[in-house]
């Protein structure tokens, strides 16, 4: 049974993960519809002004200092393999750096940069709107699962 600080540490990853999770889970079950039943513009704007606004600094420490806390757990159980809670630390580590951190660079962030170039107004904003919604809400939908199963599998290791 883990104790001390591996104990510790993979408490507050699965908890930083769960947290994720639940932020994820919101945009997924009801703040990406909502945004989509808004007219093109003014959906655009608000989620314009959404992508500046998470980028605080408890949202962040929180998404990637978890990362930062599954990165070290993962390293930590690498070197020292000593049991069964080992293999279900590495899985949700893993899990989360790939399924949330990793989507969210190569997928929604993306989509963000371009949806933050673009006036609302503008005919290409408009045309751009729903594939946005529908990619961006996909790939989030993939960051919560990961979020949650990584919190699911760290609390078993626990």
């Amino acid at each position: 049974m883990m104790s001390g600080f591996p104990y510790a540490a993979t408490l507050a990853a699965a908890l930083g993960c769960g947290l994720v999770a639940g932020v994820f889970f919101a945009f997924s079950s009801f703040v990406m519809a909502a945004l989509g039943r808004l007219p093109a513009p003014e959906g655009i704007a608000a989620m314009q002004s959404i992508n500046i606004l998470a980028v605080t600094p408890v949202f962040m420490a929180t998404l990637f200092g978890t990362g930062v806390a599954c990165l070290g757990l993962a390293v930590g159980a690498f070197f020292a393999w000593d049991g069964p809670s080992t293999g279900l630390v590495l899985a949700g580590c893993a899990l989360y750096l790939l399924g949330t951190i990793g989507v969210t660079i190569v997928c929604n962030v993306p989509l963000n940069d371009r949806l933050a170039k673009l006036h609302p107004g503008g005919g290409e904003a408009t045309g751009y709107w729903n594939e946005y919604v529908a990619r961006w809400t996909a790939w989030n939908h993939a960051r919560t699962v990961s979020a949650l199963a990584a919190a699911a599998i760290l609390t078993v290791a626990l």
